[in-house]
């Protein structure tokens, strides 16, 4: 049976930009909630979530670690189940947060105290603003020198969300940072033990009863805004219970009106134990938000599945990995009813059959086996044969399909080649695994050359996938030089004729179709729109005309690369009694567009992604010239404690080792990152060398 009701869980998880601290903010919470007896720290690449090798050896989360752990606010007797998502921070592991954020019920947005808002938090945020997702920002290291609180706030407020307000203030900061001072409770509370195990309450110290005081008003009223009744007492002067505030601070946390702001510091063990008594009090549980919503396979009507044992079983696999150990692992997420073991279930989204063998409840990389798992709740299930990230799993009788997960494209590529003959077997073994496991690794060969090429988000993804299919799957291999992703479009519009006859002898082939092409909106990928009437093609072959200009658009006009961000319009034709057929519609279309294309201006397009370089005053002429160079253009210049912060949009093609540029340019006290942009139009010079094939 049940052991916790619904109520009582939170599904959470914690996001933010590179070294906010993140994974340290995990591991203090493991530490705190029971689940590890020492605390695991990343410095020291001995942190329980970061469980990969390497990951402990770079220091940075790779992969969406999961786990289950059990907590008492300090406010209640009540105990609380809470599964936890350890999202990677660095952009190239994007997906991870993506698929994470999907199934999450709310999450914890941790800022470093000295940098505030950076690139990727913005990112993160956004796409938690896309799920709908409620948050709760926990403003950390606020031990470090340079650390400033109220500019973090600020830099929160002005660049994420108007609407998040602090609920507590820190007792001093940098090496004098004490405690934290309760806005709600107007208490002070200390850690004290060894490692910040006892939580001391006591009175707030007078230098900052005024300040406390002021910030409890601004709360209070912001609060008000969202809560009629809580609006007339607060104007009438009546006394408002803190039952009251937590009340309506938790409403209007989860209906996305405010973003209540913490503070601590989680290596030196300050403020975790408040912010998980914050998760509990202010983020949902699965039966505070709305049920969810999906597609019934046979009709095409909307159903919906309530958050309840009882209803038939909805489940998604948001994520699967290869492990070591015992082979693919399927996590998801039970939005309705109750996964047993040995049952059967239907992959929907495939339609195929699949048997639930071993279930497992996570933690990190330790793992406990269990018979079933109910509503709300997180696990992983053992070899699954045809399930893939995003798919449905649901009872067979009551088929549901729940909206898939969408994933970037890749944007840089490089050639993997074989060093022996066995290795290319295990090679072949070892990208099928891994691209099933991440949507964004993609695999593709190219034609002319036979080589395999493989894509991925950014230099570190492919880097960390190269080093996977060597440790993993002991597999030697050698690898070129990185490539950009590029892409080609159309500005105009255009229209042309594809026709394919045979005739010899016995049946023949005929196809024959008009079609129109026309640039649409970036980032739109392909539309395909059928406007025959009256059956002058019949309807069988409509579909073979899609696959043919599909198969098309692999192949640009200009050098080859993909086409993309286009309207293809089949318009006329005609067809023949006997003779036509669907291969013979699929070339007549796929030359149809090819010279369509042609007439319709094409260009070529490249990735341009928002760079941020943070360096010292001394060097700062030196960095913005060299961005200057790499056809950068910048867009600001800002000042955070005694570096310079530069914010520009560079082509990825000219930022190739940059790490080693930035390096050597400022004596080694330069850092930067950069996340993906948009995809933009490649100057007419480079377009020149790329056509020629001069420039890879």
């Amino acid at each position: 049976m049940r052991q916790y009701p619904i109520k009582k869980y939170r599904d959470i998880g914690i996001i933010a930009h590179i070294d906010a601290g993140k994974t340290t903010v995990s591991e203090r919470i493991l530490f705190y909630t029971g689940i590890s007896h020492k605390i695991g720290e990343v410095h020291e690449g001995a942190a329980v979530m970061d469980w990969m090798e390497q990951e402990r050896e770079r220091g940075i989360t790779i992969t969406a670690a999961v786990t289950t752990c059990f907590w008492t606010p300090t406010y209640s007797d009540d105990k609380y189940r809470i599964n936890i998502i350890d999202t990677p921070g660095h952009i190239d592991f994007t997906v991870e947060v993506q698929r994470s954020l999907r199934v999450l019920d709310g999450a914890v947005v941790v800022f470093d105290g000295v940098a505030g808002v950076e690139p990727q938090s913005e990112t993160v945020w956004h796409q938690a603003d896309k799920f709908k997702v409620p948050r709760i920002c926990f403003i950390n290291k606020l031990d470090r020198m340079g650390v400033s609180f109220n500019s973090a706030l600020k830099s929160i407020r002005e660049k994420l969300n108007p609407n998040a307000v602090a609920i507590q203030i820190p007792i001093g900061q940098e090496s004098n940072f004490e405690g934290v001072i309760d806005l709600i409770t107007m208490e002070a509370y200390y850690n004290e033990g060894q490692l910040g195990e006892k939580l001391d309450k006591k009175e707030i110290p007078d230098p900052y009863k005024k300040k406390a005081e002021k910030l409890r008003i601004v709360l209070l009223e912001k609060i008000a805004e969202s809560d009629e009744e809580l609006m007339r007492n607060y104007l009438e002067g009546k006394k408002i219970t803190i039952e009251e505030i937590r009340r309506v601070l938790r409403k209007a946390t989860i209906n996305g009106e405010i973003f209540p702001v913490l503070c601590g510091s989680a290596l030196k063990n300050k403020g975790v134990q408040l912010l998980l008594d914050a998760v509990v009090a202010y983020l949902p549980s699965p039966v505070d938000l709305p049920p969810i919503k999906g597609i019934d396979p046979k009709t095409e009507k909307e159903i919906i599945r309530h958050p309840k044992d009882d209803e038939p079983l909805a489940v998604l696999a948001f994520k699967v990995a290869a492990d070591p150990y015992v082979g693919a692992l399927t996590f998801f997420r039970v939005y309705s009813g109750v996964i047993k073991r040995g049952s059967y279930v239907l992959n929907s989204t495939t339609g195929q059959q699949e048997r639930i063998g071993r279930i497992l409840r996570m933690h990190a990389n330790h793992r406990e086996e269990v018979d079933e798992i109910f509503a709300g709740d997180l696990g992983a299930i053992v070899g699954l044969k045809k399930t893939l990230t995003g798919d449905t799993l649901c009872d067979p009788e009551h088929p549901i399909i729940l909206e898939k997960i969408t994933f970037p494209e890749p944007v840089i590529s490089v050639r993997i080649e074989p060093k022996t003959k066995t290795d290319q077997e295990k090679l072949g073994f070892a990208l099928k695994r891994l691209a099933e496991e991440d949507p964004t690794f993609r695999i593709s060969s190219n034609q002319d050359t036979g080589e395999t090429i493989i894509s991925g988000m950014g230099e570190l993804h492919l880097d960390i996938i190269i080093d996977r299919i060597r440790r993993e799957f002991g597999v030697e291999a050698d690898i070129g030089r990185p490539q950009v992703a590029y892409k080609e479009t159309v500005l105009k519009e255009a229209n042309a004729e594809g026709k394919y006859i045979r005739q010899s002898g016995g049946r023949g082939q005929y196809g024959h179709v008009w079609l129109k092409v026309k640039g649409i909106e970036p980032s739109k990928g392909f539309v395909y729109v059928n406007k025959i009437k009256g059956g002058i093609i019949p309807q069988e072959f409509i579909p073979a005309v899609e696959k043919g200009v599909k198969g098309a658009l692999t192949k640009g006009i200009l050098a080859g690369y993909p086409i993309t961000d286009i309207e293809v319009t089949l318009f006329d034709g005609s067809y023949h009694e006997v003779d036509s057929s669907e291969i013979a519609f699929k070339i007549a279309a796929a030359m149809a567009l090819q010279e369509a294309a042609k007439k319709a201006s094409p260009i070529i397009l490249e990735p341009i992604m928002r760079v941020q370089v943070i360096t010292p005053l001394e060097f700062l002429g030196d960095v913005t010239g060299d961005l200057n160079a790499k056809r950068g253009r910048i867009e600001s210049i800002n000042d955070r404690m005694n570096v310079k912060v530069i914010d520009a949009k560079v082509p990825l093609a000219e930022m190739f080792g940059y790490a080693t540029t930035i390096r050597s340019m400022t004596q080694g006290r330069g850092s930067f990152n950069m996340e993906f942009e948009k995809y933009d139009q490649v100057p007419k010079n480079i377009e020149a060398l790329l056509v020629e094939g001069k420039k890879q």
